[in-house]
């Protein structure tokens, strides 16, 4: 009889472990002993803050309803303006196209999860604002040739907006231009609010290999070849220092 119980036990047991735990909202979901965790109101809001864009009012009508009329094969074709319409368009009209519709398609991997306190990070990236949509080249062509125009155009608005748009700055490293420099490093000094800016800054002395960057244990961080995503250092008053310091390092350098 003894026997019989502790079978019955030991059966019972297994059955109870083999059953699925219902979820519910607050279950962690696990993935390779990895426990996702939600990331916190203030990263939440700030990473809405990195992605907003800022649009140009240079024919800002007439260009978003050109937008609107553009038609596609499939959702991979390139979703752009003909070549007579684009070349139709004033410089400003064409500054104001290309701040907000990239128009060169590509298909991205899988979306990675959430980065957790975001609002505490340099970032060695800027975030993707337009989800499998990039500047044509084209687009990338029109901004280098009339570089000193659209920075004077980024800075306008910027101050005007009292924003500098993820769309501006990816403007800023396309065009990979430093004069733009003393003007970002006083509109952080001043704002302490986009640390995308400081991202900025960095991708323009990694873009130009400024040696006292590219040999310093921050690159290494941010953009070496050992690390993991996502890539960063921590916020704190010592490596912003550092980063507007080299950054106007490099800008008066000769070279």
């Amino acid at each position: 009889m003894k026997i019989i119980t502790a079978i019955l036990t030991l059966f019972l047991a297994v059955q109870l472990q083999a059953q699925e735990v219902p979820l519910t909202d607050t279950t962690p979901i696990v993935l390779e002993e990895e426990i996702y965790k939600e990331p916190s109101k203030e990263s939440k809001a700030y990473s809405k803050y990195r992605e907003a864009i800022v649009e140009p009012s240079y024919g800002l009508a007439k260009i978003k309803k050109m937008v609107k009329a553009i038609k596609t094969k499939d959702e991979e074709e390139d979703p752009k303006l003909s070549s007579k319409l684009f070349n139709s368009l004033s410089i400003k009209e064409k500054f104001t196209y290309c701040m907000i519709h990239p128009e060169s398609y590509s298909q991205n991997c899988d979306a990675m999860p959430p980065v957790q306190d975001e609002h505490k990070k340099i970032f060695s990236y800027l975030p993707d604002a337009y989800y499998e949509l990039s500047l044509s080249d084209r687009q990338m062509k029109f901004l280098k040739d009339n570089k000193d125009s659209v920075l004077t155009w980024i800075q306008a608005i910027a101050t005007q907006k009292n924003r500098v748009g993820l769309n501006f700055k990816e403007a800023i490293t396309a065009i990979n231009s430093k004069s733009i420099i003393p003007f970002l490093v006083e509109f952080y000094k001043r704002t302490k609010k986009d640390h995308d800016i400081l991202t900025t800054l960095l991708i323009l002395m990694e873009n130009a290999k400024f040696k006292p960057h590219m040999n310093s244990a921050m690159r290494e961080k941010l953009f070496g070849e050992s690390g993991s995503w996502p890539r960063f250092v921590q916020l704190n008053k010592a490596n912003t220092d550092l980063i507007l310091k080299r950054a106007m390092d490099f800008y008066n350098a000769k070279k």
